[in-house]
């Protein structure tokens, strides 16, 4: 009765991995989670709205072959994200799709970014045009939000105004507004292909965990340029910049618990030194306590079936 913070299915949203082949794939380093086939990847999502997950995230898996310095097929009308979007959209209507906006799974380097001709840096306004052209794609392919996770300067407004101009006024923009160049993201660079090839920081482009103020700098920007949302990335680490972000903004607050984190809960299970359930509802708990509105876990619908358990 007096408990001062709750989570429910409603605080989650779901991150799916789909690629083009026509069995499931798991993935080695995150227990659980598969690299999906579209057509498991519609029924996954169906089954995850009729659990009360109201949005999924979906993240394509590009296959090398189609990937190049440019990352052009992130544009091409066969890109499998397009097609994913079209397929979950029709048979789920509800369901909110969030459409990821990098280029990293595109590119044979890995990075967010199309590289400068000398290949010593991420070319910031030439990926941003490219991001923008990307952003409309999706959105016409049928996300409702898009998810820009580049950490490019600049393209928060430049999104707006290309959806703008393509009428998608109804499509919102979900920031990464603080997103840390984090020793976290290893398992989900598996999952998805995108491990640097280039021999460039992503230090270069995202934040210095060291950072809190100019964390809070960059969400500034992002909100004066057009966000509807705001998110933290890594979420369990980075506690201190979820309450700093939720003092600052009057958005909604999105926190993502990503793979390393979702990864280390289920090695320390399996070795037998945490309970499982109980740390991991623990540290969804403590990152609604921090003042996220919504989650992106891969927990999502292991959450999901025990809360409707509980329920019934």
């Amino acid at each position: 009765m007096v408990r001062e913070v709750r989570l429910e299915v409603t605080d989650l949203i779901y991150p799916l991995f789909v690629h083009g082949g026509a069995e499931n794939e798991p993935v080695a380093s995150m227990p659980g989670v598969q690299r999906r086939s579209v057509r498991d990847l519609v029924r996954e999502c169906g089954e995850a709205y009729a659990l009360g997950i109201p949005a999924v995230a979906i993240f394509p898996v590009i296959e090398a072959s189609k990937k190049d310095a440019r990352g052009t097929h992130a544009l091409a009308a066969d890109n499998l994200l397009f097609r994913a979007l079209r397929e979950v959209k029709a048979a789920v209507p509800e369901l909110v799709l969030i459409a990821d906006v990098a280029l990293d799974t595109y590119t044979d380097h890995g990075h967010d970014g199309v590289l400068t001709a000398d290949g010593r840096e991420v070319d910031n306004d030439a990926t941003v045009e490219i991001l923008c052209e990307l952003a409309v794609k999706e959105a016409q392919a049928g996300a409702d939000i898009v998810a820009p996770s580049d950490m490019m300067d600049g393209r928060i407004g430049a999104i707006r105004s290309a959806l703008d101009a393509a009428e998608r006024t109804d499509v919102c923009l979900l920031a990464y507004a603080a997103k840390f160049a984090s020793a976290y993201y290893g398992p989900f660079r598996e999952a998805v292909g995108s491990a640097q090839a280039a021999p460039i920081s992503k230090a270069t482009y995202q934040l210095d965990p060291a950072n809190l103020r100019e964390a809070l700098r960059e969400v500034e920007l992002d909100e004066r340029e057009g966000a509807d949302m705001v998110m933290v990335k890594p979420a369990g680490p980075y506690l201190d910049v979820i309450r700093a972000v939720r003092e600052q903004t009057k958005l909604p607050l999105a926190a993502y618990q990503v793979s390393g984190e979702y990864a280390q809960i289920h090695a320390a299970a399996h070795a037998g030194w945490l309970d499982y359930d109980k740390c991991r509802d623990e540290s969804l708990l403590a990152i609604k306590r921090a003042g996220a509105d919504v989650i992106l876990t891969y927990f999502a619908r292991e959450v999901a079936e025990g809360k409707v358990h509980r329920r019934s």
